[in-house]
């Protein structure tokens, strides 16, 4: 959709609004996580959705903002359809009796580094405790 919007001349919040008048026969992030239009204006969007089960973690809720004290992600190649499958690999760097270190990295089909990302996570009994 990009690249047509940009041919047409299109700017960034031309693009955002052709999105929102379903104009673009637009299919990635915005209906994968059935997100829905509100506004649009220069410089400010805002989306509403809400979280499904499609989108939990095996601990039961939405990642991020619970035990996920830091998250920090680097795209370092661009997936298509051609890319795949890939190959996440995940490695606890270190834990502590507060924190956890994690890096992780994603592979295309060919063994190309396409993210690498580093999280630290509070650690919690499952009990409560």
């Amino acid at each position: 959709m990009r690249a047509a919007a940009q041919a047409a001349g299109l700017s960034g919040l031309d693009q955002i609004r052709a999105i929102f008048a379903g104009e673009t026969g637009y299919e990635g992030m915005v209906k994968t996580l059935d997100l829905h239009p509100v506004s649009a204006e220069e410089g400010f969007v805002v989306f509403e959705g809400s979280p499904t089960r499609a989108v939990y973690n095996p601990m039961g809720s939405v990642h991020g903002g619970y035990t996920t004290l830091e998250l920090k992600i680097a795209y370092h190649r661009a997936l298509t359809e051609a890319s795949g499958p890939v190959r996440a690999e995940g490695v606890v760097v270190s834990i502590g009796k507060r924190a956890a270190f994690a890096e992780g990295k994603l592979l295309d089909k060919d063994g190309r580094l396409c993210a690498t990302a580093t999280t630290t996570c509070l650690l919690f009994s499952p009990n409560g405790a």
